[in-house]
């Protein structure tokens, strides 16, 4: 561990307490990170989603490090104050995975819960895939990510258009990065089904982060690595008229999938067949919540993920 932890932290907006910042390297690559809870209590990593970091999980932490988790919300590889290599390449999800599994032995742990949002949910999907260390997990509207390809459908693929657009080089860059990333700020406060879920100084926090020197291309690369890598690898399976794609081996940690149904940029669609996915799944709809899940509906979900976790 590089640093540790800096008690005495950072005091949450709404005045439930205080954090401790620390810096992890994992997987050769150095990860901020906010903790809050007993040093001894169970381990759980918030993963967040783009474009936040992890004070997205203001509303979480408190409760989870109350009720005697250990709470650890990384800042992912290439946001805020971690670390941004440079590449596309350096944001594939076995990278991002391994990010994840070294934070947890980093942190003097042998196992851990996860709980992801987003983007936060698609690495937190592939760590379970790869890693026995991942005791529990929660997704919060975010796809498997091998069931995103091989079950894409007309609607998804158009709901998914930015995704696309984010291939183009330089300009999606130049468009979300323009006005101190005021295109960030139109995101966070169009996008949650209930007004206010994001305020204005959290809004402003997420813009700064988004605009720290190497940022916003770390950000992008992660659609960029997703379709060079898993999609195009998952497409080759699925149209190939000879072979069969490969089969996927079930996560074996319980898991737990909390859907925001208003979601705009992903179908419930996603939902279907994913217990194929997964030996041990619930899924819990939020039918009047956004894709932001987790500001829409705090409560809750924190109330859902306490009754989830061991």
């Amino acid at each position: 561990m590089t640093g540790g932890e800096t008690a005495g932290g950072e005091e949450f907006a709404f005045g439930e307490g205080p954090v401790a910042h620390g810096e992890a390297i994992t997987n050769g690559v150095r990860l901020h990170y906010a903790a809050a809870g007993p040093a001894d209590g169970d381990l759980v990593v918030l993963l967040h989603g783009f474009p936040e970091c992890w004070y997205t999980w203001r509303r979480q932490l408190p409760a989870l490090a109350a009720a005697g988790y250990r709470v650890v919300a990384p800042d992912l590889r290439g946001y805020n104050r971690s670390e941004k290599p440079r590449g596309t390449d350096a944001y594939r999800l076995p990278e991002l995975a391994a990010d994840i599994e070294g934070l947890v032995s980093e942190l003097g742990s042998e196992e851990a819960s996860l709980v992801g949002h987003d983007w936060g949910g698609v690495v937190a999907w592939k760590a379970a895939m790869e890693y026995d260390s991942v005791s529990r997990l929660v997704v919060l509207n975010a796809p498997h990510p091998v069931e995103y390809v091989r079950g894409l459908t007309a609607e998804q693929a158009l709901r998914s258009w930015y995704a696309a657009a984010i291939q183009l080089p330089w300009l999606p860059e130049v468009l979300l990065g323009a006005r101190e990333c005021r295109a960030i700020g139109r995101v966070l406060r169009e996008g949650p089904a209930e007004p206010g879920a994001f305020t204005e100084r959290e809004i402003a926090r997420f813009r700064r982060a988004a605009c720290r020197p190497g940022a916003m291309a770390s950000m992008l690369s992660y659609y960029r690595a997703f379709a060079r890598h898993t999609v195009r690898t998952e497409l080759r399976g699925r149209l190939s008229p000879v072979t069969s794609p490969d089969p996927v081996e079930p996560v074996a940690a319980p898991t737990l999938v909390c859907w925001g149904e208003r979601d705009a940029a992903l179908s419930t669609d996603r939902l279907d067949g994913l217990d194929r996915y997964a030996t041990d799944l619930r899924i819990e709809r939020f039918p009047g919540a956004s894709h932001w899940v987790h500001r829409d509906r705090p409560e809750e979900v924190t109330r859902a993920i306490l009754a989830h976790l061991p």
